[in-house]
Formats: C-alpha cells, sequence, structure tokens
C-alpha cells in the first residue's frame, strides 16, 4: 500500500512511518490524518510486526503541527477545527494502543500536533540538534491533546512550566525532563532507535503486549485494583500463551528458547 504523506517500511520486525513533506515541515494536513489512519490499521493488524518507529524526513523538522492551509481552515470554522484536533487525539489514542513498543525517533523541530504524536508513543529517543516542545501557549492557542498525556508521564510540576513557558528542550534536557529515554547525535538516530527496539523484541510479543496492557490500564487504577489486573492478566497469559513454560523449560534444560532460535 501507497501513502500521499508519508513512507511506510518494514524489515527486521521493525516498521518505520516517515512523515515525508520536509517542504512543509512535516506539518498535519487532512491527507496526513487519513495515511496515519490507515498505516496504523495496517499495522495493528501485523502480527509479523514486533515495533514500529515514527520519524520525520531531513534534517529540520520531525513535525510542527497543524499545516498552516489546514489551520486557515480551522480558525475560520471551529467545528472544523475541533473534527481535526478530535481525530488527532484519535490517531494517539491508536498509537497507544498498538501492542508493541512504538518510538518517536525525533529528527528536528517538533511542536504542537508533532509533540502530541510524540507523547502518544512509548518511547521517544531525541536527537541533540533536535527542538523539541510543545509551545501552542506562545500563540495563544490551549492544547487539544497534550495536558493530560504530559502531566502522566513528567508530573505536574514539569508539565506546568513546559505547557505554559511553551519552550524547547534539546537534547539531554528532554532526556532528564523524562519526555526522552535517550538523546543521540542526529546522524545516529535512527542507529540508536533501531539497536534500542532490538533490545527489547527478542522477547515473545505477547509478552510485551500483555506487560503494556497492565502498564497502560493500571495507571488509572487504585494500588489494590492495579495488582487485581496484573495478577489476572498473569493468569490468563499464562494459562493461554506458551512462552512462560517454553521459557522455563528451555532454562532447565540449558538451551535457548524456540524464539531466539534462528529457524
Amino acid at each position: 500500500m501507497t501513502y500521499a504523506s508519508l513512507r511506510y517500511e518494514k524489515a527486521d520486525g521493525i516498521g518505520v512511518i516517515t512523515f515525508a513533506t520536509p517542504e512543509r515541515l512535516n506539518a498535519i494536513s487532512a491527507q496526513r490524518l487519513d495515511d496515519l489512519e490507515a498505516v496504523l490499521g495496517e499495522a495493528d493488524g501485523d502480527d509479523s510486526l514486533r515495533a514500529l518507529i515514527l520519524t520525520g524526513e531531513g534534517d529540520r523538522a520531525f513535525c510542527v503541527g497543524l499545516d498552516l492551509d489546514l489551520l486557515d481552515l480551522a480558525f475560520a470554522d471551529l467545528d472544523y477545527f475541533m473534527a481535526t484536533v478530535t481525530r488527532v487525539s484519535r490517531v494517539i489514542a491508536r498509537l497507544e494502543q498498538l501492542p508493541i513498543p512504538t518510538l518517536a525517533a525525533i529528527n528536528g523541530v517538533t511542536r504542537a500536533g508533532g509533540f502530541e504524536f510524540a507523547l502518544g508513543c512509548d518511547f521517544v529517543i531525541v536527537a541533540n540538534e533536535a527542538d523539541f516542545g510543545d509551545a501552542h501557549t506562545d500563540s495563544g492557542v490551549l492544547p487539544a491533546a497534550v495536558t493530560t498525556r504530559l502531566k502522566r508521564k513528567i508530573g505536574d510540576q514539569k508539565a506546568k512550566a513546559l505547557i505554559w513557558s511553551a519552550r524547547y528542550l534539546r537534547g539531554q534536557e528532554a532526556v532528564d525532563y523524562g519526555l526522552a529515554i535517550r538523546a543521540v547525535p542526529r546522524a545516529e538516530l535512527m542507529v540508536q532507535s533501531k539497536a534500542f527496539l532490538m533490545t527489547l523484541i527478542d522477547k515473545p510479543r505477547a509478552v510485551l503486549s500483555a506487560s503494556k496492557s497492565v502498564l497502560q490500564q493500571g495507571a488509572d487504577l487504585t494500588l489494590d485494583d492495579a495488582v487485581k489486573l496484573e495478577l489476572s492478566t498473569f493468569e490468563r497469559y499464562m494459562r493461554d500463551e506458551p512462552y512462560g513454560r517454553e521459557g522455563y523449560t528451555a532454562f532447565r534444560e540449558k538451551r535457548l528458547p524456540s524464539w531466539k532460535v534462528a529457524p
């Protein structure tokens, strides 16, 4: 399948979505939202996919938010604006719900909707040269898909400081804020991103999926309910999936488990 505003490639179980409109700073158009909804649907139904990366083409931008042509329409029609930001929020939720690790490889300027896409990923690796922040309030605009997710990721004070100041973070500062797991030179961004994911996906996809589900669902529960969720998920996983028994048997027999043996 081909897409008008992005490229989607897969190798070694890792899919890469590349926003491919660098001349427009990889901004979000209606076409981009169409393409993202389609490619995420494709990824969700692909059992061979083990992880997914989002990145931007070129050195200038990962994604700078809504395209200017789209914003012209949005500010002229609040109903259209609401429909658009609702679609953006839906795409982020779709990212969050994928049963595989997801990673935003931040190659350049990232703000507004681009920042929101990054918040929907499990991990962020940021290029040292990239400017990374929200920036809505600097234009007098209220974020539509940042506030709650950002507070849950980095805490109340840091979220307020980042949203209200509208400042950008770079490199290690994004790591220190808890927004990125690693900062690397831009030239190493994709190599490092794929290498990081390879340390995760040598495990059964089912165990990562179940673990991700517990982490996400448990975040909104009391400690008692979250513990119950973890136990019930453990029981269902151990009854339905063969990997725990195979992993233990392999350990006892001093051999590699089946998923680590090359076919």
